[in-house]
């Protein structure tokens, strides 16, 4: 789509440094209604192979430029019907690549409330103003005296003069390209201040890293960005930005020698210098200094909180993509002291067979009849895996669940037991789902019922859950709700799809994650399923009330049916390419049977002999691969860890201590490890590997499994410092006490603080006040800018 002298697909095409056709027909299958997984995995000629992150950030950029685009078009017609647009506006308009160079040169245009300025300009004085600014030599009070009018409240000289001011105020703030070379500079040089408000030391205590806290503004990374901004909103911190730290007291900002140069003004002694000077002044601190201070803090916060999503997103497609630990009978264990632990038992398919609650804890203390209980469990339904929620109580119930395995060895060795994370079990409990799938259940047994299922499949299960609850993003209630939204949904999709979803047993809200299908479509399938009974094929999939011909095509593929009427549809052949399959089983003269799996067979077809109109080398590839491996699970190999028996409080931990543990989150500062204590430790990112990284998560994901070296211990704040190289040693000389980014409750909701990493080598003095001398300061920063 082209609408000015920039080209949409061009631009995306050169951001993701592909051909402009790819991104062209790309545009085309969306905007026809495709989905993104559908295109990734099934028009891979189309797009020339893009894959599902290229097509995210193509689907987010088009969005962008288009709204960009509008915008661009609301402006043009705005200026026309002034009749102010000329040429080089129009052109100027049309290059515009950014929402804020857009509204910069909008700004002159842009319908606005009565200002000064304008007021002084109904009075008459714009000709003073270009009347001073052509001759410098001039009489400034002479000539003002000739513009004083008292019916419009310029009934003296100083007041013409004031009114004069601020027209050109305005006039200079309303440049585009004078707040583009500010803008310029502010981006080097600007660095952001943090101080404490006064009398708020001990109730902000958790922000005491950002008490006096100085930072280049354009390179603060998230995590103390959003730190900081939590910091200003909860009323402990007051933010403000330096345009120049390096300024001693009492000299003028070098913006206004940018401003000064960019308006040609060599600016001497006379009294019209001297009073452009305060003009040049009063346009950087009164009309741009607040105005980019807010827009460049506007900035970090958007920036911060696009990379807080872009590390919630990937911990949850981690997460999600955890391996499953199979179709078996499960007991799930929701541990508690007080109000007993919750038990569920479900079968294979993660139907629920019965539940029971045991008081094996104080103060009941049922030791010995909750292991008698839990044992009969485990011989009535087979059960082969016991699921331990990580909460309250967990290490005492992970104690109880291996004296039950010891005790039943003999007729159930296979009996295995895992502690799994329980973040948002509690939420999918009390939603309305849960409630509509087990009415008449206690939410408490609910808990144990997701946690059995989460061991079993954790997609299947973590879907039913809201993203945002599952506790592995940084800073999640500060970001942008709705963008966080956006992006977590994208995730869940292409994780679902990229696994794919047994049409016969998949829940409704599993279903509603499949490409084409929606919440509405999902439980169509679900009560039709109901009604008669499991899939035979996928073509049956048009008989679901409002499953029509488009819906089917982009869901289709990503739905199995184990056991069909066709062996092809338990795999990621999409129906369409069904006569592919059949025309090179065909060739090779076997059944179509035969040729699913037969690994030989298929290593000997060339893809290139079977390339027709429809079906490019691409697709014929992938179909080659998935017959070899029909239906496969991308997710890896299921493990767990074990925690280290008598290491169950912060108490018990030593330095030197070598432990296993789960990785639950991962920064751009570290990772979050459970090792069993109810207390992540954190392995800084300087601790992950002996070579130097960028980023934590080219060395670990959510949901691995690792071995730690605890390096300190801080019982009384909860921190705990860990480091995966093992060999490292531990400084004796370091302090007890660890910055508050150094651990995480499993259950906090607030996400912690990290200590800055470097401090500028140069403390920044103190701006000058608003009444500081500027004369020759002022004339001094202009010989240098020129000099």
């Amino acid at each position: 789509m082209q609408t000015h002298a920039h080209n949409i697909a061009q631009i995306i095409a050169q951001e993701l440094n592909v051909r402009e056709q790819q991104v062209t027909a790309t545009i085309t299958l969306l905007d026809d209604g495709a989905t993104v997984p559908f295109v990734a995995r099934y028009r891979k000629e189309a797009t020339g192979g893009l894959d599902d992150t290229q097509l995210r950030t193509l689907y987010t950029r088009l969005g962008y430029l288009r709204e960009l685009n509008d915008r661009r078009q609301v402006i043009l017609s705005s200026i026309q019907a002034q009749g102010k647009l000329t040429p080089e506006l129009q052109w100027a308009i049309d290059e515009a690549d950014s929402k804020t160079r857009l509204e910069d040169l909008y700004l002159p245009f842009k319908p606005k409330r009565r200002t000064k300025g304008q007021i002084a300009i109904e009075a008459g004085l714009e000709p003073l103003a270009d009347a001073l600014l052509a001759d410098r030599n001039a009489d400034i009070d002479a000539k003002a005296s000739e513009y004083i009018n008292s019916d419009a409240g310029f009934a003296d000289i100083k007041a013409v003069l004031e009114g004069t001011r601020y027209i050109l105020m305005e006039r200079y703030a309303e440049d585009a390209e004078l707040l583009r070379k500010v803008r310029e500079h502010l981006g080097q040089n600007s660095v952001l201040e943090s101080r404490l408000i006064a009398g708020k030391e001990k109730e902000g205590a958790k922000f005491r890293d950002y008490f006096e806290h100085t930072e280049q503004l354009a390179k603060i990374p998230s995590h103390r960005a959003l730190a900081m901004l939590r910091g200003r909103n909860e009323g402990f911190l007051s933010l403000s930005m330096n345009a120049d730290p390096a300024a001693q007291v009492g000299q003028g900002s070098y913006c206004e020698v940018i401003i000064a140069d960019h308006l040609h003004l060599k600016l001497g002694d006379s009294g019209v210098d001297q009073w452009l000077k305060t003009v040049v002044t009063a346009t950087w601190r009164i009309k741009i200094a607040l105005q980019m201070e807010t827009e460049f803090i506007s900035q970090m916060r958007e920036r911060a909180e696009a990379e807080a999503i872009k590390v919630f997103a990937r911990n949850l497609g981690d997460l999600l993509m955890a391996a499953p630990a199979g179709a078996k009978a499960t007991m799930g264990l929701d541990p508690g002291l007080r109000t007993g632990v919750k038990v569920a038992v479900v079968d294979n398919t993660g139907k629920m067979l019965c539940h029971a609650t045991i008081f094996p804890h104080a103060p009941q203390n049922l030791w010995e009849k909750s292991i008698r209980t839990l044992a009969n469990l485990v011989k009535m339904h087979k059960v082969e895996l016991i699921a331990i929620g990580n909460g309250t109580a967990s290490r005492e119930t992970d104690k109880l669940a291996a004296e039950l395995i010891a005790s039943v060895k003999d007729t159930h060795p296979q009996l295995t037991k895992v502690m799994v994370s329980e973040a948002g079990a509690s939420v999918y409990s009390a939603s309305e789902l849960a409630a509509l799938e087990f009415p008449d259940l206690d939410v408490s047994i609910r808990g144990a019922v997701s946690i059995a299922r989460r061991l079993q499949d954790p997609l299947a299960e973590l879907v039913k859950i809201e993203p945002k609850s599952i506790g592995v993003g940084q800073y999640q209630h500060d970001v942008s709700q709705s963008q966080l939204s956006g992006s977590l949904e994208a995730v869940v999709e292409d994780c679902v799809n990229g696994v794919g979803v047994d049409l016969n047993m998949a829940s409704a809200p599993l279903l509603s994650q499949v490409a084409g299908l929606n919440k509405t479509l999902a439980k169509n399938v679900v009560d039709y399923r109901d009604a008669n009974g499991q899939f035979k094929n996928r073509k049956e999939l048009l008989k679901v009330p409002r499953l029509g011909p488009k819906a089917y095509e982009q869901a289709a593929g990503f739905l199995r049916i184990s056991a069909g009427d066709n062996p092809l549809d338990a795999s990621s052949v999409h129906p369409e390419a069904y006569s592919l399959v059949e025309s090179i089983a065909k060739a090779k003269q076997v059944e179509l049977a035969s040729l699913i799996g037969n690994s030989a067979l298929l290593r000997s077809i060339k893809a290139q002999d079977f390339i027709t109109p429809d079906f490019g080398l691409p697709t014929v590839t992938d179909i080659l691969a998935e017959l070899d491996k029909p239906g496969r699970d991308p997710r890896g190999e299921f493990k767990t860890a074990t925690f280290k028996d008598g290491i169950e409080e912060l108490k018990h931990l030593k330095a030197e201590m070598v432990l296993e543990g789960v990785v639950t989150n991962v920064t751009n500062f570290g990772a979050f490890v459970d090792i069993g204590v109810h207390q992540d430790g954190l392995v800084h990112i300087s601790s992950l590997t002996d070579k130097f990284i960028s980023d934590p998560h080219t060395v670990v994901k959510a949901g691995d499994v690792v071995k730690v070296k605890v390096m300190e211990v801080d019982v009384e704040r909860r921190r705990i410092s860990l480091s995966m190289r093992l060999d490292e040693a531990i400084d004796q000389t370091k302090s007890q006490s660890r910055p508050s980014s150094q651990s995480r409750s499993n259950n906090a909701k607030t996400p912690v603080l990290a200590k800055p990493i470097s401090r500028p080598a140069q403390k920044s003095a103190p701006k000058a006040s608003a009444n500081a001398a500027m004369g020759n300061a002022f004339a001094d920063a202009f010989a240098k800018l020129k000099k």
